[in-house]
């Protein structure tokens, strides 16, 4: 099965298939004793889904069938020491008319988006996320007896504890997992340049004074490793694909920061699927792996400067930038003209140069674009004012509240509606997104087959759904190709989202 792209010139061909998964900060005001598993519990409860019609689809339950997250991609796994306990993964969970998983993983309320294919369509359901977990979050706190709440897209509760902001993306099985490592290491720790949400304090638990450019470095541990809340990798081993297992893996990035900037998220989707194209045509990158690639991590974070430089094993040195400069010169050489490349793939180069240009020239001419120049102004501009130490708590609480997803108080979302932060897409593309799924991937299928069919729907994964027919049978429909159920395939198979279609599983 060839990964689909979409030409410059409209011409349907297959992208690669990717999504976001993004644990929330959750603060009950007032009680700060109370359990955060209930807080986000109850959030996800009261989520008033507006594409779900007259079949309220509550009790839809997640198909935990094909999950395998201690399946590694170094060949072992540890779901064979312990059975897989599905609760683990989630009090509560959802599935939402947009395609997307929402759900509660481990004390965090979590949005996993909906397949997509381009950086852009990454952008619009990301930020659909933001939304409705805001949502959600208003209407959990207007039931009598909750706590009133507050929501926040961020990587750190300030105590030393991180939650994650995970990407995904399908990649090829045939492409040995060893190379692929040390090919994306190097990008996936010196993309923080740009993808960074800042932080300020040194540390896991901030112990030292000071800003840095991103909220997930400092507990990132290992080059490699299963966990993800413990020992974190550069690269994460979870094989766990959803897909048909002879032809993908998924790769699952849990080095990134939670981003408001819809520029660093693009950014941070956009590149990286452009040098997974690179490693899977085969050009390589390992010789840009430093010494030290996880010290290289917290150098290049803790240098808001860009100046600070890690040491190759050849003996050269690199900033972040300069490590992002010759990446980006490989694939530039690969997608050349961008003809048989994703219609975005030249746009994804020309955004890549020119903010590592502005970035050398002077980072905080990118406040306008990025989150951690965006926070560093902030924070600047209120150290200069009040001759504030890095250490003093208000600088912190002025960090976390740029995280707050409420539209009227947080501090990015302030920054949008003053002109003062730029934006990719458009209020309406997001709010569309929070109840219509993506079209071209599988995401549209499992969308509406809960907005039409409501409570006949039990259950639904990844990769399938379960329909209840006329007859009172379960119609188990196969959607482990993440190109079968586009919006494409089902006008073409209109009995595809009927109750009692064809089975196909």
């Amino acid at each position: 099965m060839t990964p689909p792209v979409r030409t410059t010139s409209g011409e349907s061909m297959r992208g690669r298939v990717i999504g976001t998964e993004i644990e929330f900060g959750i603060v009950a005001v007032g009680q700060p004793l109370l359990s955060s598993v209930v807080t986000s519990t109850q959030v996800v409860k009261a989520y008033t889904d507006p594409g779900e019609g007259s079949g309220a689809t509550d009790g839809t339950r997640w198909g935990y069938g094909s999950e395998s997250p201690l399946r590694d991609a170094r060949g072992f796994d540890l779901g064979s020491a312990r059975a897989y306990d599905p609760s683990e993964f989630g009090v509560t969970n959802r599935v939402l008319t947009n395609g997307a998983r929402f759900y509660v993983d481990h004390a965090h309320p979590e949005y996993s988006s909906p397949e997509v294919d381009s950086p852009i369509d990454a952008v619009i359901w990301d930020k659909a996320g933001e939304r409705i977990m805001h949502r959600a979050g208003r209407e959990s706190s207007a039931v009598e007896g909750n706590a009133e709440l507050k929501l926040y897209k961020n990587n750190v509760d300030g105590k030393g504890a991180s939650y994650g902001a995970h990407e995904n993306y399908l990649v090829r099985r045939d492409v040995d997992f060893d190379a692929l490592t040390m090919s994306l290491a190097p990008h996936l720790l010196s993309r923080q340049v740009y993808c960074g949400a800042g932080r300020v304090g040194l540390g896991q638990s901030g112990e030292e004074a000071g800003f840095q450019l991103s909220q997930r470095a400092d507990y990132i541990e290992v080059l490699t490793g299963l966990e993800t809340t413990l020992r974190r990798g550069i690269i994460n081993t979870r094989d766990e694909p959803h897909a048909p297992d002879e032809t993908w893996r998924r790769l699952h990035v849990i080095i990134g920061d939670a981003t408001m900037s819809e520029l660093a998220t693009y950014l941070k989707i956009g590149t990286t699927c452009l040098v997974l194209d690179a490693i899977e045509a085969g050009v390589d990158f390992s010789d840009l792996v430093p010494v030290d690639p996880v010290e290289a991590v917290h150098i290049i974070s803790h240098d808001p400067t860009l100046t600070a430089t890690v040491a190759l094993p050849d003996g050269r040195e690199f900033t972040g930038i300069a490590l992002q400069r010759e990446i980006l010169g490989r694939v530039s050489a690969l997608v050349g003209d961008g003809t048989g490349r994703p219609g975005w793939a030249v746009e994804v180069l020309a955004e890549w140069r020119e903010i590592l240009d502005a970035l050398e020239q002077n980072p905080m001419s990118c406040a306008d674009r990025l989150d951690w120049p965006a926070k560093l102004r902030l924070l600047e501009g209120f150290r200069t004012r009040d001759s504030l130490g890095w250490d003093h708590a208000r600088l912190a609480l002025i960090d976390v509240q740029y995280h707050d997803i409420d539209p009227d108080r947080g501090l990015y979302n302030r920054l949008v509606s003053k002109g003062a932060m730029r934006r990719l897409v458009t209020e309406a593309q997001v709010e569309a997104a929070i109840t219509t799924p993506p079209e071209s991937t599988r995401a549209w299928a499992r969308g509406r087959f809960l907005a039409e069919l409501g409570d006949r729907i039990h259950a639904a994964g990844w990769d399938h759904v379960v329909v209840v027919d006329s007859r009172g049978d379960h119609r188990h429909v196969d959607l482990a190709d993440p190109y079968t159920g586009t919006r494409a395939h089902c006008d073409a198979h209109p009995d595809f989202l009927s109750p009692d279609g064809p089975p196909v599983h």
